[in-house]
């Protein structure tokens, strides 16, 4: 290992503001090969680099986690396929505080489009699919030697949910199907880590945000558990599983440590519909106006994190105009500086230069 990659190394331990934001994307790049090991096809690595340093802006608080447990779930997503943190809703990247350890790590936790991807990835599923169920919903259930499940959705006033259910239609022509009341989506629930972490902040969660995407990402995986799944399928659905009971997905990397996660960060925004709002390390929301973009649009962070500022007027917008050239020329005191100003004049329109040439001549006859 060379000097330069011993120190990417260790700079890598530390917190992405801390090690910078340059350091961060040098430390990507260099184990950009590694990513690409394991990538599918259909994903490349440099995509994936792109994803990562894009989860920081659009989640400032990840860069309170190290480098290298940003780059170890960066790798989880990449073994599975999936894209974190994009509109897809596959995965998100989340800030969980270490507390055994006193510093913050990255954990993935799975949106239940990713889980449905993977299923139908997996070569054994033709097609799945979840749902909730309204009170006033026409739904029928039985199991048995002849599994039966009708739905037939209410086109307005609804009601509340009472269940939920994941059904899947096998490569062979089977199927397989679980149903889950409600009542036992709000027991899996109460035992959310996150749940209880943002009661105790008296927080909203996602739980209380979006309960119907989380109500049908956990009948599907409850589904999973009696399918022929892959080995994609069930690394994803037990690393979901850790995560949620505030676990170590990191095994691996030996991250070691109780996780609680941080209340202010686990939204899921891009489960809805709702545009997120980015804000930056200290809380601040983005803001077109006052904050710099890159070429897409992105927020730019300095180095601790924060949103930079949008730069002051260009030399374009400082160029002078006609009645500052005007101005200039009728103030100057030599033939020399009256000429300095004149020569302003080649940037504006043939019309204004005309009438500052015919001003020129009025004004050199006083130094003949």
């Amino acid at each position: 290992m060379t000097a330069e990659l011993k120190q990417l190394h260790e700079k890598s331990k530390l917190p992405a503001a801390q090690a910078g934001i340059g350091t961060v994307k040098s430390f990507f790049e260099a184990n950009k090969a590694s990513m690409a090991a394991v990538l599918p096809r259909h994903v490349k690595a440099d995509r994936m680099v792109r994803i990562a340093l894009g989860a920081l802006r659009t989640t400032p608080k990840l860069m309170q986690c190290t480098t290298e447990s940003l780059m170890g779930a960066i790798m989880q997503c990449a073994q599975l396929g999936l894209e974190p943190n994009t509109p897809l809703g596959h995965a998100y990247l989340i800030p969980f505080k270490n507390n055994r350890q006193n510093r913050t790590d990255v954990q993935v936790i799975f949106g239940f489009r990713g889980l449905i991807d993977l299923a139908r990835r997996s070569g054994q599923i033709e097609s799945i699919a979840a749902h909730a169920v309204y009170e006033c919903d026409e739904f029928d259930f039985s199991y048995g030697l002849t599994d039966h499940l009708s739905h037939k959705p209410a086109m307005t006033n609804r009601g509340e949910i009472v269940a939920f259910y994941c059904v899947a239609k096998l490569q062979d022509g089977g199927h397989a199907f679980e149903v889950m009341s409600v009542e036992q989506v709000e027991r899996i629930r109460d035992g959310s880590q996150n749940y209880q972490s943002a009661k105790r902040y008296n927080k909203e969660s996602v739980w209380d945000t979006h309960f119907e995407e989380m109500g049908r990402k956990t009948v599907v995986r409850r589904l999973f558990k009696y399918l022929p799944v892959s080995i994609e399928m069930a690394t994803a659905t037990q690393m979901d599983e850790v995560a949620e009971a505030g676990g170590n997905q990191h095994t691996e990397t030996a991250l070691e440590g109780d996780y609680t996660i941080l209340p202010d960060d686990y939204e899921d925004q891009t489960e809805s519909d709702e545009p997120a709002v980015i804000t930056d390390i200290n809380g601040e929301a983005f803001d077109a106006e006052k904050h710099a973009t890159d070429a897409e649009g992105n927020p730019v962070l300095n180095k601790d994190g924060a949103f930079r500022a949008k730069p002051g007027p260009s030399k374009k917008d400082n160029a002078p105009n006609y009645a500052s050239i005007a101005e200039a020329m009728t103030k100057a005191g030599t033939k020399e500086a009256l000429d300095e100003a004149t020569a302003l004049s080649d940037s504006l329109p043939p019309e204004q230069k005309k009438d500052l040439r015919e001003l020129y001549k009025s004004l050199s006859q006083k130094f003949a």
